[in-house]
This record gives structure tokens, sequence and C-alpha cells, in this order.
């Protein structure tokens, strides 16, 4: 089968859609083809006089000497740099697969130093740097700070979101590009963005049925490999249409997902519960502390007592036991919750305690 044909199996594959299908772009990436993040420090200048308490010796006011010796301006080691116009910055970036020099990116610039607000500041020229301690970028411009704060002279403080980051839109120019292995081999690896061995061979059987049989297969649970052509514009328009294939994924694990903090549950369609019954319902202890007073009589030599007394009562709100049918699904779940009153953290308590007694065999996720 020639480049051709292949792509008329392809573009017939695609008129074919399943319900509730997706797109092999939504469920996995290409091995190899990935962003990679940079970092750089620098001084954001211009600010209204919300930047570092520069102090001598600091690395604020080093930065500050060796910026200026950069431009020929040479200051003496006696005289001290104290200008609260200037602030320390960590500068990072991601890198996207591809970038070739000359292309723009978005930086990110976040303040070190006791700046109070970067807003109205203005990055220096400044490298990026990968892991590997080359230059890949060099960042500069006019920072878009979001934040917003305001104090008053008798120390008191308004605060809106973080004034001290701020973002600078195609603030860097790629100088060094990362070579990809893309082009290379005679085959390329799709990852799962969720690891499933259904989805990965329902996966590696679409690309089959479409381009023709032993095109790709899966390695494991996570990752499929499939043959490419060797041209790589061939690879891109054959990648193209690989991509809008649509496959039927697997049905996820039973999860149920709890935040302790806000009492939230989460509970996806693949819970089920085996027979078990269930009695909800809160025992409250009520303790009243008071005090009695004992007045002796007129003219005798007796003294006022005080004596504590407490009343101590016990109440149990009044609770109904329900039963969960075996395969009881998550409607039937929250309907038989709500019946008895119960809320997002009395429903935890239950699920923890049919999970407890074997009878939910969901995995239990605590955030």
């Amino acid at each position: 089968m020639n480049i051709k044909q292949l792509f008329i199996a392809l573009l017939l594959a695609l008129s074919v859609t399943a319900a509730h299908a997706e797109r092999i772009k939504d469920l996995a990436s290409i091995s190899g083809v990935r962003s990679n993040q940079l970092i750089g420090y620098g001084v954001v200048v211009g600010l209204n006089g919300t930047g570092d308490k520069v102090k001598s010796g600091d690395f604020t006011s080093q930065s500050v000497r060796s910026m200026l010796a950069q431009v020929g301006v040479k200051i003496p080691s006696s005289i001290q740099i104290k200008s609260k116009n200037v602030a320390a910055v960590v500068i990072h970036a991601s890198l996207p697969a591809f970038a070739v020099p000359g292309q723009n990116i978005d930086v990110t610039v976040n303040s070190i130093g006791e700046a109070s607000s970067l807003r109205g500041g203005t990055l220096l020229i400044s490298p990026l740097k990968g892991v590997d301690g080359n230059v890949y970028g060099i960042a500069q411009g006019n920072l878009v700070v979001g934040g917003l704060s305001a104090a008053g002279s008798d120390g008191s403080k308004v605060s809106v979101n973080i004034p001290t980051v701020g973002n600078i839109p195609n603030g860097a120019t790629v100088e060094r590009s990362v070579r990809s292995s893309f082009g290379d081999g005679k085959s390329l690896t799709l990852n799962l963005h969720t690891f499933d061995f259904t989805t990965a061979n329902r996966l590696a059987g679409s690309i089959n049925n479409a381009v023709g049989p032993n095109t790709s297969r899966a390695i494991n649970g996570g990752s499929i490999k499939v043959n490419m052509p060797r041209d790589s514009a061939q690879r891109v328009a054959f990648l193209s249409l690989l991509e809008n294939l649509e496959v039927q994924p697997a049905q996820t694990a039973a999860r149920v997902i709890i935040n302790s903090r806000t009492g939230t549950v989460v509970i996806n369609s693949q819970v089920k519960v085996r027979p078990a019954a269930v009695s909800h319902g809160n025992l409250v202890v009520t303790i009243n502390e008071s005090a009695n007073v004992s007045q002796p009589g007129a003219f005798s030599d007796g003294e006022t007592v005080v004596t504590p007394e407490s009343d101590v009562s016990i109440s149990e709100e009044n609770s109904r036991m329900f039963v969960f049918n075996p395969g009881v699904s998550l409607d039937e779940i929250v309907r038989a919750v709500n019946q008895v009153g119960a809320g997002p953290s009395d429903l935890v308590a239950i699920l923890e305690a049919l999970k407890g007694a074997g009878a939910l065999s969901a995995e239990l996720i605590v955030i």
C-alpha cells in the first residue's frame, strides 16, 4: 500500500464514528514531542518605590552593579545603592516542541526579594537556560501585573491577587532549538494520558483497521508503537490524519474522591455496592454548667458559698436504616443518602463504613 492509498484508507475510517468515541489526539501524546522548561534570573526596573529594599552587599545590589557595569557605568564599592525602584526576579518559561530561533514565547516573572509590587516595571535583558545549562532564550519587556496592593501610613494594607508576579506576553526570543527525535527511526510511540490496557488495545486496533494489519501494536497499558513513513513530510501528513481517528476508551475504574477540607465527594458512574444495610444517626451529648450561690442568714457568721452544678443530657437524633441492594448504582446511592438527610460529611462516613465492611469495591481517594 503506497502513501496515497494509505491516506485514502484513513479518510474513509474518519467518516465512521463510534458513539462516545474520542480522538486519538485527546487520548495520547507522541513520545519525544514535548515542551522544555526554562529558568533565568533578572532585574526589574522602573518601579514606583515598590521594589526591593536594596542594601549594600545583598543580591539585588550586586545585580544592579553588574548590570550597570555591562553598560559602562562603574560604581565605586564605597557608594551604597539605595534604590526602591528595582527588584530581583526569577523568570520561567516553557519552550514548545519544534520551536526555532527567532520565535517568541511568553514568560512569567516572580519577585524573590522584598518588593511589594512589580506593577509598572520593565524586565531588563535576561538569559533563559535549560537544565543542561545552555541558553535557549532571551527575555526582556514590560510586565503585565494582574495584582494590586495599597498601603496606608498607619500600616494598613489591602492586596488584590498577587502583585509580585507578572507576565510578559511574547517576552522572550528563542535563541536555540531543541533537537527532536520525531524524524528518527521507522516508528514512533503514542503514550496514553491515562494508563489503561483496554484503551491501549482498542487504540492499536483502530489504527490497524484504518491503515492496515501490523501497523501498530500495544507495547503495554500506556504505550502504542506505530510504524511510520520514513520521510518527515509524509510523517506530518500521516499523523494529521492518524490523530483524528476516533477510539472508544475503556470505562474507568470505580473510584470515589473525597476532599476532607471542603467535604466535597465525587463518585464516578462505575461505583457499585454489594448488599449492605446502613443506619445513620448522631448521638449528641450536651453539658450545661451553672453556679448555685448559698447566702448565709442575716447577722450570722457564715460566708457566701458558690457551688458548681452540671446538667448532662444525652439525645440521639432520629435515624433510619436503609438497604443497598446488589449492584446498586451511583444514582441509587445518592438518592438513599438524601432520603435520610445525610450531608457530604455523613456520606464520607457511610462510604468509609461500606469500604470497611467489604460492601464497596471502589477505590477511596482522600485529598
